[in-house]
């Protein structure tokens, strides 16, 4: 991204058509998305369905075929790229003339907010997966490297399409397979037009400690503890309040 920055801002032409199933009150059962998205910068266009904010499928516009995000999905339904395609020619051309019509006015960029997160609880030796959310930027073009202790990492990682926002911002998600190791750190380093430098997101192995049997066994023996004074005092209490209303009634009589 750095290198990519001395050319000129990138102009977007964004197409979102939306399908709602539920009642006609405020609050929606169900959405499915269809995001149709063309730009100057790389990715140079988009074709995506997601329904409640998890994608169906998208077209893979250089192979010119249906990629379904679930293999199961594709024995479901069917989608001919093709439709995708002719979608894509038709923005692109609304683009240019956008462009012209504009005098190339770059468009203004949203830096994203970068966290970085494991998806299962961390356990020395068993395989995880490190998640990079990037969440309210614009436009949809950003630059993800991993690194493992100041390393690039290559092998084992993965990313998601671009998901539209109601405000016009996207996020997305990367990913890192990995074997947790008490002795690595992870960063996840982030370029866009939005930043003027990147942002590096760093992680490291912090596994839960869990009590030693010595440990357990104090934490019990003072709960017993604890349990058995207060039945002494409860009991001591009762025995004073009866006492008490027996001299009461006594003075009584």
């Amino acid at each position: 991204m750095a290198g990519s920055r001395g050319g000129a801002m990138p102009v977007l032409g964004l197409i979102a058509l939306i399908y709602v199933q539920g009642s006609s009150t405020v609050e929606v059962g169900n959405m499915l998305l269809e995001s149709d998205m063309v730009q100057t910068q790389n990715p140079t266009g988009e074709f995506m369905f997601e329904f409640d904010q998890d994608e169906i499928f998208h077209v893979d516009l250089e192979k010119k075929e249906t990629v379904w995000r679930l293999p199961q999905f594709g024995g479901l339904a069917s989608f001919e790229a093709a439709g995708a395609l002719g979608n894509m020619a038709v923005m692109k051309t609304n683009l240019d003339n956008w462009r012209k019509r504009s005098k190339n006015t770059p468009a203004t960029p949203v830096p994203p907010e970068v966290s970085v997160f494991s998806e299962n609880p961390v356990e020395l030796g068993e395989p995880n997966t490190l998640i990079c959310f990037m969440k309210k930027f614009f436009p949809p073009s950003i630059n993800v490297t991993w690194y493992k202790n100041e390393k690039p990492v290559v092998e084992g990682v993965g990313e998601t399409d671009f998901f539209p926002e109601k405000d016009g911002s996207f996020r997305k998600f990367h990913y890192l397979t990995f074997i947790p190791n008490q002795e690595d750190i992870y960063a996840c380093s982030v370029d866009h037009w939005g930043l003027e430098e990147p942002i590096n997101k760093f992680w490291d192995v912090q596994v839960a400690s869990h009590p030693s049997e010595a440990t357990e066994t104090v934490v019990c023996a003072l709960g017993l503890a604890v349990g058995i004074i207060g039945i002494i005092v409860g009991t001591i209490l009762v025995i004073k309040g009866m006492k008490k209303n027996g001299a009461q009634r006594r003075g009584v009589n």
